[in-house]
């Protein structure tokens, strides 16, 4: 991303929610923000902090690079960061832009595709990620694994790779799975220059696992009526957090802790409590947009959210075997073929009643098959367990945004 100013937030969104609302003093990031200003977003602390990491996403890996540290791009969790944090690269999480209309993409992937992939290769193509030393993807979906080989063909780094994942869970499949993070963790050693030590992955494990404890943390405090940080709130930190080394993320999700902890838990004005379950959500504007509507988002079911963050990984004397039990046994991603008994949605039946949640929005994103498969038997499961539930359809560019302000506030409604 080129360098950039702070300046005053001076244009309209077309109907969308702002995506910098005021901040540290009204003064909010655009696409250019300069080394000086950078250094004074990351004097602030806490919630300040993680928008302004949040709305400069790409700055801080910049400037590791520059330092000299190789940053690698990875897709999905499937590829576990941690074996790249341990090999001393810098993990960053791609992400999307739900404002950048694809333009060159469309002259190397169908139209056809996950909205979010080519999002995301149209950046690549255009310089978004200019900064990245390599990539890495794994089979989380057809779309993801078809644009290995258009990202890697038309936009080639000098590393790149493909972790191949089973979709179904078995003996078998979990020694292939393994397999696959041998070959994984091999490649990063030879750009590394180093061999990863196991020593080196249990530190990576063990501050990763620190992380997600105290994203939990983070989330529980949501359970208050009203809960203690808001929905949009909690996905900036998240997001901020994807563009950051782990250590660094610990730093601030201890800083956010320690600010929302010492709110005044005031009374407020009665709203509907959301769960927000479906695709991946990488940018604040639709939990925003729900928030407006007289809900509050209180727990979520995504990969950018509790979905990556339940659990930890086993920190055992096989630290491979441990990256296979979390990722791949233990995550609840719909690409993962588990049966066809409607008990593997029961999480987020328990998830909605332990957050008080009375409402479920579903968010699918077009052409998105695995979400698309389960779409069905997940709203018959909610239903069952008495929970209303809302589906939003989207082509990763919010351009419906006033249809679906409507839809949420007739939902809302009718929660209330």
């Amino acid at each position: 991303m080129p360098s950039s100013r702070l300046t005053q937030e001076s244009s309209a969104n077309g109907g969308l929610p702002s995506p910098r609302p005021p901040a540290y003093g009204g003064l909010v990031l655009t696409e250019t923000t300069g080394p000086t200003e950078w250094r004074n977003i990351m004097a602030l602390r806490g919630l300040a902090r993680a928008r302004a990491l949040y709305e400069g996403r790409d700055q801080r890996p910049r400037e590791l690079k520059a330092e000299g540290r190789k940053v690698v791009g990875y897709l999905c969790y499937f590829a576990p960061p941690e074996i790249l944090e341990a090999a001393g690269l810098v993990p960053y999480r791609i992400r999307g832009d739900v404002r950048h209309p694809v333009t060159r993409a469309d002259e190397y992937v169908e139209p056809y595709g996950c909205p979010f992939v080519r999002n995301t290769f149209d950046l690549a193509v255009t310089g978004r990620y200019d900064f990245l030393d390599g990539l890495v993807m794994s089979h989380a979906c057809d779309s993801v694994q078809r644009m290995y080989g258009i990202w890697t063909h038309y936009k080639p780094l000098a590393f790149s790779h493909m972790v191949n994942v089973p979709h179904t869970v078995t003996e078998a499949s979990e020694r292939f799975y393994r397999r696959e993070l041998g070959f994984f963790r091999e490649r990063v050693e030879q750009l590394a220059g180093r061999p990863i030590s196991d020593e080196a992955l249990h530190e990576s494990i063990a501050c990763y696992n620190r992380t997600r404890e105290l994203t939990r943390e983070l989330y529980a405090l949501r359970k208050s009526d009203p809960p203690r940080l808001s929905g949009a709130e909690m996905l900036e930190v998240l997001i901020a957090g994807t563009g950051l080394p782990a250590a660094e993320f610990e730093d601030l999700l201890r800083e956010v802790l320690a600010e929302v902890r010492a709110r005044a838990a005031a009374p407020g004005v009665k709203r509907a409590r959301l769960l927000f379950y479906g695709c991946i959500n990488d940018d604040v504007s639709l939990i925003r947009l729900v928030e407006e509507c007289s809900a509050r988002v209180v727990m979520d079911d995504t990969c950018i959210g509790a979905r990556g963050m339940a659990g930890t990984v086993p920190d055992g004397a096989d630290p491979m075997g441990g990256f296979v039990q979390y990722y791949f046994r233990g995550f609840q991603c719909p690409r993962t073929y588990r049966g066809t008994d409607l008990s593997r949605f029961d999480y987020v039946v328990e998830a909605a009643r332990e957050y008080g949640a009375q409402g479920v929005i579903l968010y699918i994103l077009s052409f998105c098959d695995p979400h698309k498969f389960d779409l069905v038997e997940v709203r018959r499961h909610l239903e069952q367990a008495g929970l209303a539930s809302l589906v939003l359809e989207d082509d990763y560019t919010l351009a419906n945004v006033e249809s679906m302000r409507t839809r949420i506030q007739a939902f809302v409604e009718m929660l209330s």
